[in-house]
């Protein structure tokens, strides 16, 4: 029997671990490739850390191999760098936003994704997502500067139906086009 309907078959994936926590904090890191990710609409970026440590991170616009990227307080303002949302100037496009403190970011990350820094008031900060949506989110709360990549992502054209289940997905057919005998379902 079918557990969840339309999904099933496609092309194997590797999962790729992405650091969502972004916590080597004061650890220089530098770019060594991008790459395509099937698990994502984003690109990712795999950064080599000087402590001999390697992670992947979603790729902002405008991050080429060989910038350097930190975490932490002392992390210029620039694409790829992830800090406390209390160490971000007002204005500032953001991404991988973390809602909860210590969970990791969960906000904003699909390919072409941008909030934006509006106010800080006390323990809090008010973002503005990319729905429009204007949320108060911890200022300890971590965040990355820049606008995820891929922006085209959403002007990509699938081509044909056999790249659609390539990607995982079946046909969805509608009920009134089926025989009577298998619509609607019986127990």
């Amino acid at each position: 029997s079918i557990t969840v309907r339309h999904r099933g078959g496609g092309h194997k994936k590797t999962y790729r671990m992405v650091d969502f926590k972004r916590q080597k904090d004061g650890v220089p890191g530098k770019v060594a490739h991008i790459e395509y990710d099937p698990n994502r609409s984003a690109r990712i970026a795999l950064v080599h850390y000087a402590d001999g440590d390697k992670r992947y991170i979603l790729a902002p616009v405008g991050l080429r191999v060989g910038d350097p990227v930190m975490s932490g307080d002392t992390a210029e303002i620039r694409p790829g760098s992830s800090l406390a949302i209390a160490g971000i100037p007002l204005g500032t496009t953001i991404h991988n936003l973390e809602v909860r403190l210590g969970r990791g970011a969960q906000l904003v990350r699909s390919a072409g994704a941008a909030a934006q820094l509006l106010a800080k008031e006390g323990a809090y900060a008010q973002v503005r997502m990319p729905s429009g949506e204007v949320r108060l989110i911890d200022v300890r709360c971590r965040a990355t500067i820049g606008q995820v990549g891929n922006v085209e992502h959403e002007n990509e054209v699938v081509g044909k139906a056999g790249k659609t289940r390539w990607r995982g997905f079946r046909p969805a057919v509608r009920g009134m086009t089926m025989n009577p005998f298998d619509h609607p379902p019986t127990a």
